[in-house]
């Protein structure tokens, strides 16, 4: 059965941009006195929104933390993803060739609005992305959930009108492969620097490791 839409991820997977985002968590939980480096904030938080973050962070901190922490993150993350995200390879051409092929796509990210803008304004995406991209936090304004739930998925594909199951996602955090397996969609495990083991577990069908594996899904 041939698939009727393609759900990207966006960082990882089409942006470059979750080792700058990993710097800047690093930093300011240093500062909040859970010391930890990139590396560190990356395996823990990697594809998880600010707002699921805060309950971990406040149990490892033993405290509350600020009423403005949320957005003073979210500013310091726009900042710095502004002036430096790059793209993935071969992300820009991948886009268009789906494009140009007529194959309908969307992107699902737990990333805020704000921050994808400026990732696209960027990489030099906006154009293609825009009218395309859902964020965790419009499907939470709604009453939703972020990845791993389904809804920022189900979102996506109720956008383009196409049912769950004619969806295919590309997805490189197990965060994202558990959502779109819940959604009721064949999701494909993008790790282009490793096996993509903790993919496959998490219910991924296949993995690639260049993006324009995904153009042979669709005969």
């Amino acid at each position: 059965m041939r698939p009727e839409l393609i759900i990207f991820d966006c960082d990882g997977v089409l942006i470059d941009s979750e080792g700058v985002a990993s710097s800047v968590v690093a930093e300011d939980l240093t500062t909040l006195g859970w010391t930890m480096d990139a590396a560190e904030a990356m395996r823990l938080f990697m594809g998880m929104s600010i707002t699921d973050m805060v309950p971990m962070i406040e149990t490892r901190l033993s405290r509350k933390l600020a009423e403005d922490w949320r957005p003073v993150l979210a500013q310091k993350l726009v900042d710095a993803l502004g002036t430096q995200s790059k793209l993935i390879p071969g992300a820009a051409e991948m886009l268009r060739e789906v494009t140009d092929r007529g194959i309908d796509w969307r992107i699902a990210s737990n990333s805020s609005d704000e921050e994808m803008a400026v990732k696209f304004a960027r990489t030099g995406l906006s154009a293609l992305t825009a009218g395309r991209a859902h964020s965790a936090a419009s499907v939470i304004a709604r009453g939703g959930r972020a990845k791993p739930a389904p809804d920022l998925f189900l979102a996506a594909a109720a956008s383009a009108g196409v049912a769950p199951e004619r969806c295919i996602v590309l997805e490189d955090s197990t965060l994202g492969v558990t959502g779109a397996v819940a959604a009721g969609m064949v999701c494909y495990g993008f790790a282009p620097h490793g096996n993509g083991e903790t993919l496959l577990a998490a219910g991924a069908r296949e993995i690639f490791t260049r993006l324009d594996e995904i153009l042979g899904v669709f005969p």
